[in-house]
C-alpha cells in the first residue's frame, strides 16, 4: 500500500483539543479507501458535524440540552428548504487517487480547494485504469452520455487487451522521452531527457492523478447529489458512493436528511406537479395532453407508474 509511513505516523500522532469531533471519522483519518483498481479515497482532516450545523442555524453558543430529535428536525428542514449556510459551516478534506479522465469531470465542481500532484515536477507512476469487462458496454441509443448493453465476454476482454497494451506502451514512451527508468535513473547517461511537462503530454487520461480536495459540506452534497445518482458514469459514482459513506459517519443526521430530500428525492416541475394531482383526482392523463417534453414525461412515468396513464 502507498504512503504507508506517512499513515502510520500521522495514525500514531496524538493531539487534545476543545473542537467537536465524531469517533466514527477519528477511527477513519488517515486510512485508505480502494476505488476502481488503483484509486483511493483517504480522509486527511474535518471540520465541524451535526452539531456545527444547527449551531449555525440557531446562532447560538454552544449545544445547549436540545434532544438529538430536535437536532435532527431541524437538519431535515434546511434540507427541505435549501437553506444551505449552516452546512457550510462543516468542511471535509480528502486525500484521492483518481484516473485523470474522472479528475476532469469532477473538477467541474468548482466549489472546492484542490491542489494536484504535479507531473511538471514528478514523474507519474505506472498505473492506469482498465475497465472490469462488466463495465465495458455499447454506447446508449438514448443518452449521449451514457452505457448501453455490456459487450460480449470475448469481446471485452480484446477491448481491456488493447486499452493495457496502449497504456504500457504510452508510459515506455513517457520514460524514453524524459531518459529515466522507473527510479528515476537517467537510462542513457549520453542523452538529455526531455521536460516533464512536456514528455507527460502523451499520457493517456486513464493514468492516475492524485490530489487534495477540501469541501465544504453543502457543496460536497451537490457533488454527490450528481455523482452518487445511478446516471452517473460508473468511475466517478464508484468515488461518490465511497465518499457517501463517509458522509454516513461523519453527519449521520445530516445524510438522512440528504438521502430523503435530494439523492433519493424526486423533483417536480409545476407542469408535473399539476399532473400528479389531476391523476390523483382521478383524471385521464395522456402525453399530448401533458404539455412534457418527452423525458420529462418518460421520467415521470418511471417514478409514478400507475399515477399517470400512459397515451
Amino acid at each position: 500500500m502507498e504512503h504507508t509511513t506517512e499513515i502510520e505516523e500521522a495514525r500514531a500522532a496524538t493531539a487534545t483539543t476543545l473542537r467537536p469531533t465524531v469517533p466514527a471519522m477519528e477511527a477513519m483519518l488517515h486510512l485508505q479507501h480502494p476505488v476502481l483498481d488503483h484509486g483511493f479515497v483517504r480522509v486527511v482532516d474535518y471540520m465541524g458535524d451535526d452539531g456545527a450545523v444547527v449551531q449555525a442555524a440557531r446562532v447560538s453558543y454552544g449545544r445547549g440540552t436540545r434532544r438529538t430529535s430536535e437536532d435532527r428536525g431541524l437538519i431535515r428542514y434546511l434540507m427541505r428548504h435549501w437553506h444551505s449556510t449552516p452546512f457550510e459551516m462543516c468542511e471535509l478534506k480528502l486525500h484521492v487517487k483518481l484516473p485523470i479522465f474522472v479528475a476532469r469531470q469532477w473538477i467541474r465542481h468548482r466549489t472546492a480547494n484542490v491542489n494536484e500532484y504535479s507531473g511538471r515536477y514528478s514523474v507519474l507512476d505506472r498505473e492506469f485504469y482498465v475497465p472490469a469487462p462488466q463495465h465495458l458496454a455499447t454506447q446508449s441509443t438514448t443518452n449521449k452520455q451514457g452505457r448501453d448493453e455490456a459487450l460480449p465476454p470475448e469481446q471485452a476482454q480484446a477491448i481491456i487487451d488493447l486499452l493495457r497494451d496502449d497504456a504500457e506502451r504510452s508510459y515506455d514512451h513517457y520514460l524514453w522521452l524524459l531518459n529515466e527508468d522507473e527510479k528515476g535513473m537517467a537510462s542513457d547517461p549520453a542523452r538529455s531527457g526531455l521536460s516533464r511537462e512536456l514528455a507527460r503530454i502523451g499520457l493517456g487520461v486513464n493514468t492516475y492523478t492524485q490530489w487534495y480536495w477540501k469541501v465544504d459540506l453543502h457543496n460536497l452534497m451537490h457533488f454527490l447529489r450528481l455523482r452518487a445518482d445511478p446516471h452517473a458514469q460508473y468511475e466517478i459514482r464508484a468515488y461518490a458512493e465511497v465518499i457517501l459513506n463517509i458522509l454516513a459517519q461523519w453527519v449521520p443526521l445530516t445524510h438522512e436528511a440528504f438521502l430523503e430530500y435530494r439523492l433519493d428525492a424526486v423533483s417536480l416541475s409545476a407542469t408535473a406537479a399539476d399532473l400528479i394531482r389531476r391523476a390523483l383526482t382521478g383524471e385521464p392523463i395522456d402525453f399530448e395532453a401533458s404539455r412534457l417534453p418527452r423525458r420529462e414525461w418518460d421520467e415521470l412515468q418511471a417514478a409514478f407508474g400507475p399515477l399517470v396513464r400512459p397515451s
